[in-house]
């Protein structure tokens, strides 16, 4: 690294740049299963560094303050953690890169005593973005000579893991608290927000042709802000083929439930599993309650329908051949979602109303 910089500033700058390249080679084992945990556990580190490296450069001192003294622990000064630095950096604003930040901060307390890579696949657009972001922010504050990305190359990739929160929960039941978060946090971000790139990055890999040039790069990144009208119209085209592709597996079943697999998933997903009802000591969800849901928010017909296919696609099928409706995870989430909500499954006891 250039010797420019003060001391204070370049060893902070050091360490934040170190921990972000040892975090994206752990990430990228494919041999090593605590992948998220690392990668996260070291990017917070990665993030630290920098603001503080930013904060000395400024003539600020990252340090909490006693009265008048900074606070000392152990011989040295308490320097500020990760969301103390965001909030002094990104003060008055509504940053994306914060938002993101913010997802990671409490994510890395409660996966660090856990193993809990059915998540990895999730949550890897948050992790793209907080590695791009690092970059972003080091380029903006330093200059582009003190960043990463001429150190790191693509990772060669297979076909990403189809499995959705609701799976992780029952491979790994300890991650229910994690998975919980999760959602929360996402369910509360504002929607202009988390639709940026900075806070998720999500991509299309299309294979392309080969081209004439023997020297062209084998992978290039576009940035979507900067594509014109036309350019973002296509695109658009592409994400809808992709997208009616992706619907198309379901003609052969894949990833479809019945609905004795529904409710397991739904029961096992659940942050309450057992009330009390008419005495008794029970699951709180049951076929019978998957009946109503399933009639309660049409997502099919009644049995015996004349016109079996009007299904709500987003969350059952119709199966032909084998005359039965099956579900899909997005319906096993939205059930999870709805009856942790104590008001909408309380409403369904109401006297008067369905017969549970």
């Amino acid at each position: 690294m250039p010797r420019g910089l003060p001391k204070n500033v370049r060893i902070s700058l050091e360490k934040a740049r170190d921990s972000a390249l040892l975090a994206v080679e752990i990430y990228n084992k494919p041999a090593v299963k605590f992948k998220s945990g690392g990668y996260i556990s070291l990017m917070v580190i990665a993030w630290t560094s920098l603001f503080h490296s930013i904060f000395f450069r400024r003539g600020i001192k990252p340090f909490y303050k006693k009265g008048r003294c900074y606070e000392k622990r152990d011989g040295d000064y308490c320097y500020w953690e990760l969301k103390k630095c965001a909030d002094e950096y990104f003060e008055g604003t509504n940053d994306p890169i914060k938002t993101n930040l913010m997802f990671f901060i409490p994510l890395r307390n409660m996966i660090e005593h856990k193993s809990v890579p059915e998540i990895d696949t999730d949550i890897f657009a948050e992790c793209q973005s907080m590695l791009l972001n690092f970059d972003k922010i080091i380029a903006k504050e330093y200059s582009e000579k003190y960043c990463i990305k001429e150190c790191l190359s693509f990772a060669l990739q297979l076909y990403p893991s189809t499995k959705s929160l609701s799976s992780a929960v029952l491979e790994n039941p300890a991650s229910s608290p994690i998975i919980d978060f999760i959602r929360s946090y996402r369910s509360s971000i504002d929607p202009d927000i988390l639709n940026t790139g900075e806070y998720s990055f999500k991509a299309f890999l299309i294979q392309v042709a080969n081209h004439e040039t023997k020297n062209t790069v084998p992978i290039q990144f576009v940035n979507y802000n900067k594509l014109s009208d036309e350019e973002k119209r296509n695109v658009g085209r592409i994400a809808t083929i992709i997208k009616e592709k992706t619907k198309s597996l379901y003609i052969a079943n894949k990833d479809l439930l019945k609905p004795s697999k529904v409710v397991q998933q739904v029961q096992n997903g659940l942050r309450i599993k057992k009330i009390m009802r008419r005495g008794k000591l029970v699951d709180k969800f049951n076929m019978n309650i998957h009946t109503i849901c399933w009639k309660y928010y049409e997502v099919r017909p009644e049995n015996g329908s004349e016109s079996p296919e009007n299904v709500n696609n987003q969350y059952c099928y119709f199966d032909e051949p084998n005359a039965q409706y099956l579900y899909t995870n997005e319906w096993v989430e939205f059930l999870i979602s709805e009856m942790d909500n104590d008001e909408v499954y309380q409403s369904f006891f109401v006297e008067g109303s369905l017969n549970v």
